[in-house]
């Protein structure tokens, strides 16, 4: 593994520049690892929880305690956590298609929703099955400066609008993450215009970057996918819900039926990964963050756009690159995957994933099939070719990883 002197001298440079923002991404891990210990703590967790069940599954006191956990955890009055959950995109359509009814409004106040949530909606990618095709009536908010425009959510928001969604990461795009703040601001921006609004948070890629989430600052519901943040690396599968117990349990009817809801779903996989993956979960994520500001500090010093900025806030785990080029992005996915733990003799190739309006590439050589917080980089084949970065389980690999896709760039 041996890199460039030019790379060489960019990395030391990296690492002592921005030490101190490692050293805030330690604490805040810290924190965080603190809150979850104290929630488990709380609900008195046990190895008994940890076995698989079959058939129905009544009384899985597993599947019950880990719910309880998540709600603890979140700030919420309860939770849906499963397997059956195949995506994160899964979760979030579970809790549009169990809350909308025909009729409703659904406004996006984060512009364009990330590509398959788009194909969820049905109005900008028609799709069999959508919300439009059901009936829901939809608005979009359209960003100001890549930011949301909180002083004109007042016009946006009408009586009959059911929910307002509202996505935390910033996606395929280069706007500003959201901060919880920022999520606290946009909540209480939506209630004073409309009480009855249900604020609902895409909290994707979010999960304990900052002390706080979004549940606990003015959402009325979230989901998010186990194969991020959460599952610490650990989760094989799956997906959670949080929030409000009403809204909660109407979302549990879409997963499985009405009048079932939450009380029945075999635990196939065994809990113990569920349990230990979230109280991993926050040293984990800040191995991420800190490989996300390695990656910005050295395409920044290579001199290519990035967002955000090394020393900015940062409330996803995502680092977007300009790249310029589809054959620079080609090469930077290739020079990922050689470093990657798992395939790492595949070469990524732009395919037509499913969901996706344009070809997709993906640098993916996780343990877990598609796992966002092990080190990955994808983004759609579409000018301006940017390349959105994400995961690590170790800073250690991040930085390697990283180095092994400038050296591919380097290499054309």
């Amino acid at each position: 593994m041996t890199f460039s002197e030019k790379l060489e001298t960019i990395k030391d440079h990296v690492l002592l520049q921005y030490q101190n923002l490692f050293k805030i991404i330690d604490k805040t891990s810290e924190k965080n690892t603190s809150k979850v210990l104290s929630a488990m703590r709380k609900i008195r967790v046990s190895e008994a929880y940890f076995h698989t069940t079959s058939g129905y599954a009544y009384d899985d006191l597993g599947r019950q305690k880990l719910d309880e956990l998540f709600a603890e955890v979140f700030g919420a009055e309860r939770a849906l956590v499963r397997t059956q959950f195949v995506s994160g995109t899964h979760a979030l359509a579970t809790v549009l298609f169990g809350i909308l009814r025909p009729g409703d409004r659904l406004l996006s106040l984060t512009g364009a929703p990330y590509d398959t949530m788009q194909t969820v909606i049905g109005y900008t990618n028609p799709s069999s099955g959508s919300l439009k095709e059901f009936g829901v009536l939809y608005d979009e908010l359209p960003l100001v400066a890549k930011r949301v425009d909180v002083d004109s959510i007042a016009k946006a928001i009408r009586p009959e609008t059911k929910m307002a969604m509202i996505q935390r990461s910033r996606g395929y795009s280069v706007r500003e993450s959201l901060t919880t703040d920022d999520i606290r601001l946009i909540c209480e921006s939506v209630k004073q215009c409309n009480p009855n609004c249900i604020c609902f948070v895409d909290n994707c890629y979010g999960e304990f970057v900052e002390t706080t989430e979004p549940t606990e600052v003015g959402a009325d519901i979230m989901a998010g996918s186990l194969i991020k943040n959460p599952g610490g690396g650990l989760a094989l599968t799956g997906g959670y819900i949080v929030g409000k117990s009403e809204l909660v349990e109407m979302a549990s009817y879409r997963l499985t039926a009405p009048g079932m809801g939450d009380e029945l779903g075999a635990s196939l996989a065994n809990h113990r990964l569920l349990f230990q993956g979230l109280f991993l979960a926050p040293h984990v994520v800040a191995q991420a963050l800190k490989g996300a500001i390695f990656a910005a500090g050295l395409f920044k010093e290579l001199g290519y756009n990035v967002w955000p900025q090394p020393e900015s806030t940062r409330s996803d785990i995502i680092q977007a690159i300009e790249l310029g080029t589809p054959e620079k992005m080609i090469a930077f996915c290739g020079g990922l995957q050689r470093y990657s733990p798992v395939d790492s003799f595949a070469l990524p190739e732009p395919w037509d994933m499913p969901g996706y309006a344009d070809q997709v590439i993906m640098a993916a050589g996780a343990f877990v099939q598609g796992a966002s917080i092990e080190l990955s980089a994808d983004g759609p084949m579409r000018p301006p070719y940017n390349v959105y970065l994400q995961g690590g389980l170790t800073f250690e690999h991040a930085m390697l990883g990283i180095m092994g896709a400038a050296q591919a760039i380097e290499n054309l």
